[in-house]
């Protein structure tokens, strides 16, 4: 390119030169106005030529109205722009499949779809921090905090393990609470052994409890082979939840049995998030449940004693109600959060800190009120007190004065007898 750019230059400089010498030697009398057009057209050749290196190699029309001149007049004449003259035009169509296509908000929108996990970025597990995070496991399902040790999620489907974990969740909430209430309620023969334990593998059975306990598991059984090939997509609450999480995966929602009849599943919103939030409150509780029924079952075992016996939490006592209004002043001013570094943070609320600086301001005011109140006090204790004494001062005088005539009677009928 640059040899080309070397030669066109030095093309028109010869040209130039071979214009001015022909002027000189054919002794041709140009004014000066028709000198300097003539300059300048053979500059606006000379640069166009110097140009044309560096743009697309293109038949410019400009350059070809110049070949075509027949006077210097209508080439001076002619309007001259660079960018008009080289403006590159295409005709290439783009395949649609490479063009850019609409995003769809509603995508994006935790209200309407499940987004990917919040923990999805981070290396290390939240439950675990010492071990690397599950790679299936990056919070996007409800309860999924990064907790499997043994891998078992790497190996086994994930819907099905979670479907499993739900199940034996909402067994565990039934159970902790059954079992309490049938030691406190249920009558003796319905319980094992001489202390009334509730029946249990560990506990052991008496002939009627196995019976009964038997056809409770074997209805549950029956229910769990009826259901677990289950489809759920074409019910109303199926539909929601395919569509809440179209974007993470294609399954649905584990537990799903499109039963719903108090409402509740809307108690957060009727939104992705919403129903997502309802989910991770039932696992917790569920969890927490299966803990609960695992140490009632142990306790026992060991113990030999109810877990109502001698527990503040089956009998009448002052200590459980403080705990539980602790806990509920706890949460009129704090909540606990789950973020991407820690498990759980403390923090307290915005309207915490409003409620805190009501409690502070009222505080202030009832002390103040009672300082006037105090001096008030003060005022009416004295005026009291002075009202006291001299009533005293008065029933002592009167008391003398009784006093005195009772004894000039008495020593009055003393002489006179």
């Amino acid at each position: 390119k640059k040899s080309i750019e070397s030669h066109r230059l030095h093309s028109s400089l010869c040209k130039f030169c071979a214009v001015l010498v022909f002027s000189k030697f054919s002794r041709i009398h140009l004014t000066k106005s028709r000198i300097m057009k003539n300059t300048a057209v053979v500059l606006s050749i000379l640069l166009t030529q110097s140009a044309s290196a560096f743009v697309p190699s293109k038949s410019s029309p400009l350059l070809s109205q110049i070949s075509a001149a027949t006077s210097t007049e209508e080439i001076t004449k002619t309007s001259f722009s660079v960018d008009e003259a080289y403006k590159y035009e295409t005709s290439v169509n783009i395949d649609p499949k490479f063009k850019v296509k609409d995003v769809d908000e509603a995508i994006l929108d935790p209200k309407k779809r499940v987004q990917v996990g919040r923990y999805n970025s981070r290396e290390m597990s939240v439950s675990v921090p010492f071990l690397k995070r599950p790679s299936k496991l990056d919070g996007t399902h409800a309860g999924d905090v990064g907790f499997d040790p043994l891998g078992l999620s790497e190996n086994l489907d994930l819907y099905t393990m979670m479907e499993a974990e739900l199940r034996h969740a909402r067994l565990a909430m039934l159970a902790v609470v059954g079992w309490p209430l049938s030691e406190l309620f249920a009558p003796n023969f319905m319980l094992h052994g001489p202390n009334h334990l509730a029946p249990s593998v560990l506990n052991g059975f008496d002939p009627l409890s196995f019976i009964a306990v038997a056809a409770i598991f074997g209805g549950f059984g029956y229910f769990e082979y009826m259901t677990s090939l289950r489809r759920v997509d074409d019910k109303a609450l199926g539909k929601k939840h395919k569509e809440d999480m179209a974007n993470v995966w294609k399954y649905g929602v584990p537990g799903d049995y499109n039963f719903d009849p108090l409402n509740l599943y809307s108690m957060f919103g009727d939104t992705a998030d919403g129903r997502k939030a309802m989910r991770e409150l039932e696992i917790s509780h569920g969890r927490w449940a299966m803990g609960g029924i695992t140490a009632f079952a142990a306790w026992e075992a060991l113990t030999k004693h109810a877990v109502v016996e001698n527990n503040m939490f089956f009998h009448p006592n002052p200590i459980l109600p403080a705990i539980g209004l602790a806990y509920l002043a706890f949460g009129f001013f704090y909540e606990v959060k789950n973020t991407d570094q820690y498990l759980f943070q403390v923090e307290k609320t915005s309207e915490g800190e409003v409620r805190m600086e009501n409690i502070q301001k009222s505080m202030n005011e009832l002390s103040a009120d009672a300082e006037i109140a105090t001096v008030d006090l003060r005022k009416y204790l004295g005026i009291a007190a002075d009202i006291v004494v001299d009533t005293a001062k008065d029933l002592k005088t009167k008391y003398d004065k009784l006093t005195e005539d009772y004894t000039a009677n008495v020593m009055k009928n003393i002489k006179d007898s």
